[in-house]
């Protein structure tokens, strides 16, 4: 198969200062969760990108020096020479594919609390980014930076770009965006200085500017400066001479960097779930850039389709397609539309777990892609899995995200699959969930792996059966997969922050109910203690569908745990939009059929609200019973030769569908192998030299 011809224009190549990217597919800077404390994993989830065809492979945030300390959240360094080594494991891993690589230096300024190196946060007029999300809460304000410190910034900032040139990167950013230091200095809000570096835009923009010259003089002739910097906010300011502050400020810059990467200011904004924002939502916010610079331009949109892309192109929006979650959900993306392969392209659903992953400090995670970051910890390929030595008769019990997904990969190993579900359909519980609000495109993760099904001719789907002990044995497998999931219980929550006893009523309904097509008909309250995704989106749900509902959780926000994936604040924005009263901290104490008791998580004091139902939104357990029958017969299957049942996604543990995701896929990858739950290989930094900090602000 070969490229469209109306895709051809993704695959020029294109120039970015002295060096050349061998097409339009640009992965941006990301967040991995990959530091310098996992360079070989780090190495080796870039590399998958390099080798399914992405142009330019960038890092994500690479400090310059102890000032700019993010901890506990992941940052790479670029600070010693141990550094400079575990860096070259990644452009050297790049470059075998013909890729170049970027880093993106950078410096946290006062959006960081230095909790490790101690040193005091540094910002241009001693303005504290006042974070509501705890991960980034901090007691100690910053610094209020001099003339010396902005020498020392530049001259860290070039020593950084030296060591970034050695290390064998061909782009060099400079980093002016989400509430680091450049970006800091271009606001208004933080920055409040009366000398040449502030008030009007010519002169918030003086200290980015030096940036870029002394990044430039650092790398010479050999790399390519790039400056990455967040438009949105400046966009909406009126500007003088031009539209908004933010044209002035690309006009003022325009000949300076080899590339301008434009983003958006905030997380939710920049990177917002699918659940609120389709592909291509910056377009608004950066359309004007290329405008006013003969420089490339590099945006990103979660560019998941060809058309949209080539699109975006010719209409002069962007040079190349920036990709960071598409390019986490299918590193080959770009390979695949290159072979004329686009149906199988793993497209992001935008779910937006792989943020999450930063929080939590730990390597990115895909509800897409269940190999990404397992490229070297375990030794899984996205694109290609090992056979089976010996094939054998596998029966999955379960079409939902986890059964769909072992069943790929079991057949793409050349096993024998019998997938069967007891529905009319496949999809597990995405076949509900993709009908709420928001939701549609997450049922890519059923759409994709029902297409390569397709494809292979060793799995057989069978709908509509429900299969119990006896079935099973009748028909005498070698292996059983049970993939039954789970169901949501009436259980409520104690001020011990636990699920405890439950609440029963003809009035009570659990999202099964909901699900089910068994809807509430008068004011409805929302108890929800799962804080993700699902209690809100039910209760926009309900909204839409003219219920009365009110919404109640024992969190201090809304569906709490949206706050890693970058969604609170679209929740509660969702929520007030359908006039939905939220009641924080608060528990779930009784129902009577008029009227729900509440009580305080802190203080126990209690209130009332009218209600004709409660919908329950908390603890979910698995649906066990087959997997208990199949267990008490067990001399029953060991005499028709099943050797084995085993449990995955939320039959195992009830979880996010990444969980379930991945589940199915480790199964599928280890049944067959010598060494069934095979541990993962750990990472080491690399302290090949004596670190040698200037640690000159300590003792100011």
């Amino acid at each position: 198969m070969t490229c469209n011809p109306r895709y051809e224009i993704l695959f020029e190549p294109m120039r970015i200062g002295p060096v050349t990217a061998p097409n339009r597919f640009y992965q941006v800077p990301h967040a991995s969760g990959m530091t310098n404390a996992l360079p070989r994993v780090r190495a080796a989830f870039r590399e998958a990108k390099a080798e399914g065809g992405w142009g330019v492979i960038c890092t994500g945030a690479c400090s310059i020096d102890p000032s700019s300390d993010d901890t506990p959240l992941p940052f790479a360094t670029l600070w010693d020479d141990n550094d400079i080594r575990a860096h070259a494991l990644m452009t050297e891993a790049v470059h075998r594919h013909g890729a170049l690589a970027g880093v993106e230096l950078w410096h946290g300024g006062a959006s960081v609390m230095n909790r490790t190196s101690r040193l005091p946060p540094l910002s241009p007029s001693g303005i504290p980014w006042m974070a509501t999300h705890v991960g980034f809460m901090g007691n100690l304000r910053p610094k209020t930076m001099d003339k010396a410190d902005m020498k020392e910034v530049l001259r860290c900032q070039a020593e950084a770009a030296r060591k970034a040139r050695t290390a064998g990167f061909d782009v060099v950013y400079v980093y002016a965006g989400m509430g680091y230091l450049g970006y800091e200095f271009l606001l208004p809000e933080y920055n409040h200085r009366t000398d040449e570096y502030g008030g009007p835009i010519e002169n918030r923009v003086r200290f980015v500017r030096e940036m870029i010259e002394v990044t430039r003089d650092a790398v010479g002739k050999d790399c390519g400066v790039a400056l990455r910097v967040s438009l949105e906010e400046l966009r909406g300011r009126p500007g003088r001479n031009q539209p908004s502050e933010a044209h002035e400020l690309i006009e003022l810059l325009a000949d300076l960097p080899d590339l301008f990467d434009v983003k958006m200011d905030s997380s939710p904004t920049d990177c917002s779930a699918s659940r609120f924002t389709g592909e291509g939502s910056h377009e608004p916010v950066i359309d004007f850039v290329k405008s006013l610079t003969k420089k490339p331009v590099v945006g990103v949109g979660r560019f998941t389709s060809p058309d949209t892309m080539v699109s975006q192109i010719r209409r002069g929006v962007l040079d190349f397609i920036g990709g960071a979650r598409p390019s986490i959900a299918d590193p080959f993306l770009p390979a695949k539309i290159r072979e004329g392969r686009e149906a199988e392209i793993r497209e992001c659903i935008g779910c937006n777990i792989c943020i999450s992953s930063w929080h939590d400090g730990v390597p990115v995670r895909c509800t897409q892609n269940p190999t990404a970051g397992e490229e070297w910890r375990r030794g899984w390929h996205p694109e290609r899995v090992e056979r089976a030595d010996t094939p054998e008769r596998i029966l999955i019990v379960g079409g939902g995200p986890a059964g769909l997904e072992c069943a790929l990969t079991l057949g793409q190993r050349g096993h024998e699959v019998t997938l069967a579900d007891g529905s009319r359909g496949f999809g597990g519980r995405l076949t509900f969930e993709k009908t709420l609000p928001g939701l549609s495109a997450w049922n890519r993760v059923v759409d994709y792996r029902l297409g390569r099904l397709g494809d292979i001719s060793n799995v057989s789907l069978y709908p509509e059966s429900f299969l119990g002990a006896d079935e099973i044995i009748d028909l005498a497998p070698d292996r059983v997969v049970l993939a039954t999931g789970a169901r949501w219980t009436n259980m409520l929550y104690s001020s011990l922050e636990i699920p405890v006893g439950r609440l029963d009523h003809a009035e009570v309904f659990t999202p099964d109910d909901i699900a089910a097509g068994r809807l509430p008909q008068g004011p409805t309250l929302v108890f929800d203690f799962d804080n993700y995704y699902m209690g809100g989106v039910l209760t926009e749900h309900l909204a839409a569908q003219g219920v009365p509902v009110s919404y109640v959780t024992p969190a201090g926000q809304a569906s709490a745990w949206t706050i890693m994936t970058n969604e609170l604040p679209l929740v509660h924005r969702a929520l007030a939009y359908r006039n939905v009263p939220v009641t924080t901290l608060h528990l779930l104490k009784s129902f009577d059929g008029e009227t729900a008791t509440l009580a305080h998580l802190f203080t126990g004091w209690e209130s009332r609200i009218a209600c004709r139902s409660v919908l329950i939104v908390g603890l979910r357990l698995p649906r066990s019973e087959l997997f208990e029958a199949l267990t008490e017969r067990a001399d029953a299957l060991a005499a028709v030769g099943i050797r084995s049942v085993d449990r995955i996604g939320d039959t195992l543990a009830p979880g996010a569908i990444v969980h379930a995701v991945h589940s199915g896929h480790k199964l599928a990858r280890e049944i067959g192998t010598k060494v069934r739950w095979q541990p993962y290989r750990r990472d080491t930094p690399i302290v090949d030299a004596v670190a040698d900090f200037d640690m000159r602000t300590a003792a100011e």
